[in-house]
């Protein structure tokens, strides 16, 4: 069944129920080992233009809130330049070098968000993680998203991805964290592999990255 069948299915309509997440975690930590060894090489070759392109550190680190609100470190390729004072402000389209624009069009940016999802910090399929200020910006039913752990891709990310709302994402979060189940997971990485390969919305309105959550009208 497709994604949009598994969502819109009439007996997942409700919430779903607390659950053992033992099957989901299995699912996780089998698919991000494999994952990590078949990628290995393509890592050492990213992380080499990366260090070529843009200097060390390879590796991009970020607080983002995960499960429940807590704070998590994020790791991803770099795909900017650093910030220079010398030079002002900086827009985010001028620090993205044609290298990163190519590994965020092509995804490989978010490999080493495989390490997160061993560790335990991401779920492979769930709301993506976003930066912790925006916690206080969400309403009621948006905070929702923070109930299940963060995904490294998610029911967003196949319906639209960065090309939605912010208040569509948010609210494609919500759905996923009522209608979740391993055959959900299932489908969304596969809808993900198309998506990736499609490179299908990659940017919103053609920008270099996703506008500010500034909150929603409550």
């Amino acid at each position: 069944m497709s994604v949009s069948g598994l969502v819109n299915a009439p007996e997942r309509s409700a919430p779903a129920p607390a659950r053992p997440e033992r099957g989901k975690r299995v699912l996780d930590v089998t698919v991000a080992i494999a994952l990590l060894v078949l990628t290995a090489p393509v890592l050492a070759v990213v992380a080499a233009l990366v260090a070529v392109g843009l200097g060390r550190p390879v590796l991009f680190r970020q607080c983002r809130a995960g499960r429940h609100g807590l704070p998590f470190e994020l790791v991803k390729f770099r795909t900017m330049r650093p910030m220079d004072a010398r030079r002002g402000l900086v827009t985010d389209a001028e620090r993205l070098t044609p290298l990163g624009r190519w590994l965020r069009a092509t995804s490989l940016d978010e490999l080493p968000t495989l390490w997160n999802v061993l560790r335990g910090d991401m779920s492979l399929v769930g709301p993506r993680p976003l930066l912790p200020e925006y916690l206080t910006r969400y309403s009621p039913t948006q905070a929702r998203r923070h109930e299940v752990r963060p995904g490294v891709t998610g029911l967003a990310q196949v319906r639209g991805r960065n090309s939605l709302s912010w208040e569509d994402k948010l609210e494609l979060d919500v759905t996923y964290v009522d209608t979740r189940n391993l055959r959900l997971d299932l489908a969304i990485l596969g809808a993900t592999v198309r998506t990736v390969l499609r490179r299908e919305g990659i940017s919103a309105n053609g920008s270099a990255t996703a506008p500010e959550f500034l909150g929603s009208p409550r």
